[in-house]
């Protein structure tokens, strides 16, 4: 039985997270990519809190409605953006969830502009 494009995403998903967990001082990086937009968000998966979502950004701004933002160039922006936010939040290491997502690409080029702000993972 062939599966469709979302469940083959769903099971790779599941697979990385069966393997990557985030906690206080190292948190999870997650990333999302629709056709329009990338999101990410910076999760606490330990315990005691109970899957706690730290922060979120996204490339969906009023000010960019109805333009496609799901772009390398979109992308490198993003993570800076997260990489200067992680640091003032004095977090340094993190550990990166792709999704399910192949790494190249978009998704190649948001970790990267995360890694140059300094961020390790």
């Amino acid at each position: 039985m062939k599966l469709s494009s979302k469940q083959a995403l769903n099971r790779r998903h599941l697979r990385v997270r069966r393997k990557v967990s985030g906690s206080a001082s190292r948190p999870r990086l997650m990333v999302r990519k629709t056709l329009k937009h990338l999101y990410a968000q910076i999760i606490d998966d330990s315990p005691e809190t109970g899957c706690l979502t730290i922060a979120q950004y996204g490339t969906a701004t009023k000010g960019g409605a109805g333009k496609h933002h799901s772009n390398v160039s979109s992308a490198q922006e993003l993570g800076k953006a997260i990489g200067e936010d992680l640091k003032k939040r004095g977090l340094e290491t993190v550990v990166f969830d792709r999704g399910g997502h192949q790494y190249h690409g978009v998704v190649k080029a948001l970790a990267d502009s995360v890694r140059e702000t300094g961020i390790r993972f």
